[in-house]
């Protein structure tokens, strides 16, 4: 036997790849920054920035073309409360935003939201808080159905419920059903977990965070645990699953992808974005075929989309 003579050609090697990454296959996640007069870098994601409105459409407009799949909106206020009430303003930034991206590329690509307080609380929890400062679960459910209800009048397409509330899922679907709602899906944020990946997003959306989530967010050390929220997110209703990270995590996505039968989507977070971004700076890597390779690796452990901030750029070499 000579596995050899299947390798030996980039036309060979192509022809019976076992795995394919498609444009489709890729969600943009995008900030758009209340105010802001023009984009402003993310000094530890470089190459991302905080979009104003006028370039958030830009951005939108040039991953449809390239041929992503979908974009994800992330909001960040000027001003923050305890209880996150920019989230919930018909006329906040997130939701100025998502009428923006669906008069830019309509149904081109599918358009979601973070259905998150942590952008727009002035403690930086996914949560309402309680007196002793623990993030209280019910009192949160009922902010994010207002959250969901209000996004959806907005035009979205499908929201990210992304805060590792109990019960959050079917609580978000009976809000939307009972608004008139049906139509818009759900991507539950199910297998998220308390990871140092995230240190670059915060930045991104200007947190406040003192502490840490993993009261709420999974323990790295666990796994089976990630079966059994997911389950959980299913039979409240979700439409998509999601993993994040990814890379770190590639056994859960295995796991959950050999597990159910609705789509698994994976978050490719900043952390993961930036350590490629800062050795290929240095010299240590060659970027873009570790960026092909990263991606190559998530849709290998059986995702079906990835959230990426390469998202435009690899899409447009893909076609």
């Amino acid at each position: 036997m000579r596995p050899r003579r299947l390798r030996r050609t980039p036309a060979m090697r192509r022809l019976v790849a076992e795995t394919r990454l498609h444009p489709a296959d890729l969600i943009l996640p995008v900030f758009v920054r209340e105010g802001a007069a023009e984009p402003v870098p993310i000094s530890s994601m470089p190459g991302v920035v905080q979009h104003t409105r006028d370039s958030l459409r830009k951005a939108a407009h040039d991953a449809v073309a390239a041929g992503v799949g979908g974009l994800m909106l992330f909001g960040v206020p000027e001003h923050k409360d305890a209880c996150g009430t920019a989230g919930t303003d018909p006329e906040g930034v997130l939701q100025i935003a998502i009428r923006d991206v669906k008069a830019e590329v309509g149904d081109a690509a599918v358009v979601m939201s973070d259905l998150c307080l942590d952008e727009f609380t002035d403690h930086g929890h996914c949560g309402v808080l309680r007196p002793d400062g623990s993030v209280d679960n019910d009192a949160t459910l009922a902010r994010y159905a207002e959250m969901a209800v209000v996004q959806a009048a907005a035009g979205v397409d499908m929201v990210g419920p992304s805060g590792m509330m109990d019960g959050q899922v079917g609580y978000v679907r009976r809000a939307l059903d009972a608004a008139g709602f049906a139509d818009v899906a759900i991507l539950a944020y199910s297998a998220k977990y308390a990871s140092g990946f995230y240190g670059p997003f915060r930045e991104a959306v200007q947190s406040s965070l003192q502490g840490d989530r993993m009261t709420y967010q999974q323990d790295p050390a666990n796994s089976d645990e990630s079966l059994r929220e997911v389950m959980l997110d299913i039979a409240e209703g979700a439409d998509v699953v999601m993993v994040k990270p990814a890379m770190s995590y590639l056994d859960i996505v295995r796991r959950i992808a050999d597990a159910v039968d609705v789509p698994v989507s994976a978050y490719q977070v900043s952390g993961e974005y930036s350590m490629v971004e800062a050795a290929a700076a240095h010299g240590w890597i060659d970027r873009d075929r570790v960026i092909m390779e990263t991606l190559t690796s998530v849709k290998r452990a059986g995702a079906t989309t990835i959230l990426t901030y390469w998202a435009t750029e690899v899409a447009g070499k893909l076609r």
